[in-house]
């Protein structure tokens, strides 16, 4: 008879708090990676002022806004998520967020994504930064 161990068992069970996650950091626009399932990343982030256009031409790219207000302008009109509101922006489409004051909020995209999209820059955060 063979046994087996469940390595996942052996783990704590903790959940994440999102505020207290939050709370560990103070840049804008420089998301940070707090789990992942499968290929896709769950990143918290906090938005202030004008971000740059750039799209994503692999993947939709989700936006959920915990506190704050997000308006995400397209080249064709705009979309204001409020917290406790969620939108996901469709692969290739051009966007542009923008935050009057600080948003903090949960991206959901594959691991990997640059923040900028291919546009690059200043802007452009590290990837797998862990909080």
């Amino acid at each position: 008879m063979t046994t087996t161990t469940n390595q996942i068992s052996s783990l704590p069970y903790q959940s994440l708090n999102f505020a207290q996650k939050h709370s560990l950091f103070s840049e804008h626009w420089q998301a940070k990676v707090i789990a992942e399932m499968n290929d896709y990343q769950f990143k918290l982030v906090k938005l202030l002022g004008d971000f740059i256009w750039h799209d994503h031409l692999d993947t939709d790219e989700t936006f959920i806004v915990l506190e704050g207000q997000l308006r995400i302008d397209f080249p064709d009109g705009q979309v204001f998520v409020n917290p406790g509101e969620m939108f996901v922006v469709p692969k290739g489409l051009k966007h542009k967020p923008f935050a009057e004051h600080e948003v903090k909020l949960l991206l959901i995209e594959p691991k990997g994504v640059r923040n900028t999209g291919h546009e690059g820059g200043e802007r452009t955060a590290a990837n797998d930064v862990w909080i």
